[in-house]
């Protein structure tokens, strides 16, 4: 597709692109010899959008004389970007010291979801890291007095599960410290999916008088796997869609959002950390977000993704910024969870 425009006309989309995302107007041939240092005259850069509008890359929404960039003169603009446009130091480390704040998992999350709003000034969307890929880092056992235990879970993707057990009998220190044991040489680097056919037959590897109290501990454990985070989504900054202009209606948006089941397909499947993936107005399986692009990457740990993150906005968006924005938190939860 790409091969088709010369460096030239592309020049041309690039800066019908630019004005069209800063002015919400059509732009027509004086103000982009005005605006931009093309090199060429008003007459050849009239010659130049003709070529391009029959090539379905812009658009005449109206009688005027100008122009607005089409789906796929966007989805042009963004194979042919040169480079994303990398954050400020002030902002490096604005998200740096926001980010590393966090407490847990669900407070990463969070802060990530309002920080990448406040970036972009768009929806963003986080999606939890999905059991399936989640792995057990460590068992933590801590008494509370002599029939109370805390058992703790933490996980490789920043979760920690805490539960109090209540034991039927009193347990000392020394066989606190021998089930701690146990549980962490069955248990590390288990993924949680396969928990409960590692679990299964580890009473009956303990002497008899610790069985009752591992199956206690056991079936919190599991318990607390119900409790998952899998395909579960959360986002901010739908304010932000007020003043947004969309070729559907922000009804239909709104509703879309709620789906989370379309916002996990949105997000996209790569097994690629590094990829950054643009979703642009039709190139959207929902209808209700056919006005909408969607900018996406993982993010993870050890080097293998986790989940996905991403922002959502109208096709008029500042691409450069908003893939750059992405980009840089993503790789910032990322290198979180590897530290945690």
């Amino acid at each position: 597709m790409s091969t088709l425009v010369d460096d030239r006309k592309l020049a041309v989309l690039r800066a019908i692109v630019e004005d069209y995302v800063s002015t919400n107007e059509p732009v027509g041939s004086k103000a982009l010899a005005d605006r931009h240092n093309l090199g060429v005259s008003p007459a050849t850069i009239r010659n130049d959008m003709a070529v391009l509008e029959e090539q379905g890359y812009i658009a005449q929404p109206h009688t005027s004389a100008g122009r607005v960039p089409t789906d796929k003169g966007y989805r042009l603009f963004v194979d042919r970007l040169s480079q994303v446009k990398p954050l400020s130091g002030a902002e490096r480390r604005a998200i740096e010291s926001f980010l590393a704040g966090a407490v847990d998992l669900d407070d990463v999350v969070m802060r990530t979801v309002r920080l990448l709003a406040q970036l972009t000034r768009q929806v963003a969307v986080v999606q939890y890291p999905t059991m399936s890929n989640s792995k057990i880092r460590h068992v933590e056992l801590v008494p509370l007095n002599e029939r109370r235990l805390m058992f703790v879970l933490i996980t490789n993707t920043g979760r920690v599960e805490q539960r109090v057990v209540e034991l039927q009998e009193v347990i000392d220190d020394n066989r606190v410290a021998h089930l701690r044991a146990v549980l962490n040489a069955c248990l590390d680097g288990c993924g949680l999916a396969s928990v409960p056919d590692m679990v299964a037959d580890l009473p009956e590897r303990l002497p008899a008088e610790d069985r009752p109290v591992a199956a206690t501990i056991l079936s919190v454990l599991l318990e607390s796997l119900v409790d998952r985070h899998d395909e579960k989504i959360v986002f901010a900054g739908t304010a932000n869609l007020a003043g947004a202009d969309f070729t559907v209606g922000l009804r239909d948006v709104l509703e879309a959002l709620e789906e989370q089941v379309v916002l996990m397909r949105l997000l996209g499947e790569t097994s690629d950390l590094s990829a950054l993936t643009v979703r642009i107005g039709s190139e959207n399986p929902y209808t209700g977000l056919q006005g909408t692009s969607i900018v996406a990457a993982g993010y993870g740990s050890g080097g293998k993704q986790l989940a996905r993150l991403g922002v959502l906005g109208p096709t008029r968006m500042d691409y450069p910024v908003t893939m750059g924005a992405v980009r840089a938190v993503a790789r910032y939860v990322s290198q979180i969870l590897a530290a945690s």
